[in-house]
């Protein structure tokens, strides 16, 4: 006897239990404001190459940009409610956790940790809020995998710097209102609060993108940008600055991934279920469910993976390499999963009608960005036997 389909993937594995009930609440109070507000349009929006600012204020009073970290507005949660936020704005689109991530994990959390007191009194409120916008600037042109060859640079001039360069792949670039910009200087690998309308700097969005069309992506440039010595972040001293913030960022990325496939699942789960060929729905054919069937049991092992390591974020127990593998493992699976999805939406799959396709554009992007798949790969590999590969 035929039974309703599962309306949630993840409940295979009851991967609910897991949570706690404030949890639960943040999840389930996050998707329904995003049903309402941000899911519907998105299709549109990513034909479009459009993101929808407006969003950010409504995000702000939702809580959830910077609600991971403490005071100045923020709301202060758990590292899993965080993932659990992630995990929902990705179901809808990755350029909107995008959005928040660097919001949040990249741009606040440079100054909520390296920044000084006024630093974070005139940006953190307002960056909660969504009154402001924020972007983190590190990679560039020549310098994407390998942060330590950058070639932008801060020179000082009396009591002022002076910084010259480009970046790029940034997001958020086109619409911030403060970017954090690491420059090299005679000091080593520094931090500065940039103003977007400081004289000497722009932005240029990039054209004509294939992934994350609904997210603003910008190359900036910085020609002779003059700031007070005040605009520097006063506890960032080095490479490793950037790459705490990265790791923040990544963290929310083995979640956001789960919510993109969960979402793949549940579209083709109903789909199959609907869709009649020979006389009967397609779910009922095995082919069609040893798919559905081993995307459901990947979709949940990536589940587990990313509440334990929230569960050891909590703990303060997290290491980068665990980091590193959550987000291998979960973007390359979530990948996947969309892609297979499409092979059960058949023609219809490679519309935007369907979400499989457009998350696995997406996911392309997100497989690249904040370390792409072969850097996490070494880390890993780096971790296992001592030995550093990189060079």
């Amino acid at each position: 006897m035929a039974r309703p389909p599962m309306p949630d993937p993840l409940a295979l594995l009851d991967i609910d239990s897991l949570l706690t009930e404030e949890e639960r609440e943040i999840q389930r109070g996050l998707a329904d404001f995003l049903d309402a507000r941000a899911r519907p349009g998105v299709a549109d929006r990513f034909e479009r190459g459009v993101f929808d600012r407006d969003l950010a204020r409504e995000l702000g009073a939702f809580g959830v940009l910077g609600m991971h970290l403490t005071g100045y507005g923020c709301a202060g949660l758990g590292p899993v409610a965080y993932g659990l936020a992630c995990l929902e704005l990705e179901s809808v689109d990755s350029g909107l956790r995008s959005f928040v991530s660097v919001q949040g994990s990249l741009s606040m959390f440079s100054i909520w940790r390296y920044g000084s007191e006024e630093q974070k009194r005139e940006w953190l409120p307002r960056l909660a809020a969504g009154e402001a916008v924020g972007c983190f600037a590190l990679t560039e042109p020549d310098a994407g995998s390998d942060p330590a060859a950058m070639r932008t640079r801060a020179v000082r001039d009396g009591s002022d710097w002076v910084l010259t360069g480009t970046k790029t792949w940034i997001t958020n670039g086109g619409i911030a209102d403060v970017a954090t910009v690491w420059a090299r200087t005679e000091d080593g690998v520094r931090g500065f609060l940039v103003p977007t309308t400081a004289r000497g700097f722009r932005a240029v969005d990039v054209p004509a993108k294939l992934s994350l069309r609904a997210s603003v992506t910008s190359e900036l440039v910085l020609e002779d940008v003059r700031l007070p010595d005040t605009a520097r972040l006063p506890h960032a001293e080095g490479l490793g600055a950037p790459l705490s913030c990265l790791n923040e960022a990544r963290f929310g990325i083995v979640f956001g991934a789960v919510g993109a496939a969960r979402d793949c699942l549940r579209t083709t789960l109903d789909y199959a279920s609907t869709r009649e060929q020979f006389g009967r729905p397609i779910a009922g054919f095995q082919l069609t469910q040893a798919k559905l069937a081993d995307m459901a049991v990947s979709l949940g092992g990536c589940a587990l993976l990313a509440v334990h390591l929230g569960r050891l974020k909590e703990r303060d127990r997290l290491r980068p390499e665990q980091v590193s593998a959550g987000k291998l493992n979960n973007v390359r699976e979530a990948i996947g999963i969309a892609r297979e999805c499409r092979t059960v939406l058949g023609a219809n799959g490679v519309t935007l009608d369907y979400s499989p396709l457009r998350h696995a554009n997406n996911l392309e992007s997100v497989l690249t960005y904040e370390g792409t798949a072969e850097v996490h790969t070494l880390t890993i590999g780096r971790a296992l036997t001592g030995i550093a590969a990189f060079r």
